[in-house]
């Protein structure tokens, strides 16, 4: 037993200096430390409201404060057309998109796998909804929707929330089918474009917001043009964000516009009072009403 126990003292005094040996033969080497993995990039699709060079400008003060909270590059992307920011998300040149409500059901229904995550309060409402109109020129003889039968109306697209949808449902439940009870149906393919057919006098009534018409007179655009029709509150356009971005720039990126400071435009041009949060159950309503007029597809999640 005594020796056994020498040996095993022995061998854990041989182990123990070979390992101090090997230890001091083996020059220590200063290990550099890891590379910090790059950023994820951020690209934010924007709906296009206004001329493209107009809702730059309108974007800058909004990019200088995201990218400031979240300590890296923010690229925004100006779509095309509505179709186009919709592409973004789909296609993966995005990972957030700041659309009407209609786009974030597109989305989804083209497998898009986002969420919304904020919406903007509106300056004038200070809640996170806006107000759909129908404007006619100031002498016009139209007072109700029910005088725009037979008349040339402009919509702005399809896609858009208060520029078709809203509208067109209230023309329903007045009895007024687009398709059949106007004399023309154009579309501006945005709000900008969408106001000058009604100033240059190319239809006799468009659908748009009450925020953009607000914009449009403090600007001096329409003095000549008067609201006929609002709807009831609509839930604003949400900033929507990829289900796959990490979570550590998702909880900056909801940090970011949280913070942003009232007075700065939204992403279209909107005045707002800054963001709130907001969660899919917010935009069922939407969803019920393109349902109800065909205009939605089956959702697969």
């Amino acid at each position: 037993m005594k020796f056994l126990r020498s040996y095993a003292l022995g061998l854990f005094s041989l182990l123990i200096t070979l390992g101090l040996s090997s230890c001091t033969l083996q020059p220590s080497a200063t290990q550099a430390p890891k590379p910090s993995p790059s950023p994820v990039a951020l690209r934010i699709g924007v709906q296009p409201t206004y001329n493209k060079a107009d809702q730059e400008a309108m974007i800058k003060p909004l990019d200088a404060h995201l990218e400031k909270v979240l300590g890296q590059q923010v690229d925004f992307i100006i779509a095309k057309d509505y179709r186009d920011g919709v592409d973004m998300l789909v296609d993966g040149r995005a990972n957030a998109f700041y659309g009407g409500v209609v786009s974030y059901f597109e989305a989804l229904e083209r497998g898009a796998n986002v969420i919304p995550l904020v919406a903007p309060i509106d300056a004038d409402t200070v809640r996170p909804w806006y107000r759909s109109c129908f404007i006619v020129a100031v002498n016009s003889p139209i007072k109700t929707l029910k005088d725009l039968k037979g008349k040339r109306v402009a919509f702005v697209n399809r896609s858009s929330t208060s520029g078709y949808l809203i509208p067109v449902a209230a023309l329903k439940q007045e009895g007024i089918d687009p398709d059949r009870n106007f004399a023309q149906v154009m579309f501006g393919g945005t709000h900008t474009e969408t106001e000058a057919l009604l100033a240059t006098n190319q239809v006799d009534a468009i659908a748009t917001n009450l925020s953009t018409y607000d914009q449009w007179k403090k600007e001096g655009k329409a003095e000549n043009a008067r609201v006929i029709w609002q709807s009831d509150p609509v839930p604003h356009a949400p900033v929507m964000v990829s289900r796959d971005m990490p979570p550590e720039l998702l909880e900056k990126l909801t940090e970011a516009f949280l913070t942003t400071p009232v007075g700065i435009q939204d992403l279209m041009g909107a005045k707002s009072a800054g963001y709130t949060l907001v969660e899919p159950e917010d935009y069922n309503s939407i969803g019920e009403l393109r349902r109800q007029l065909n205009l939605s597809s089956e959702i697969s999640q």
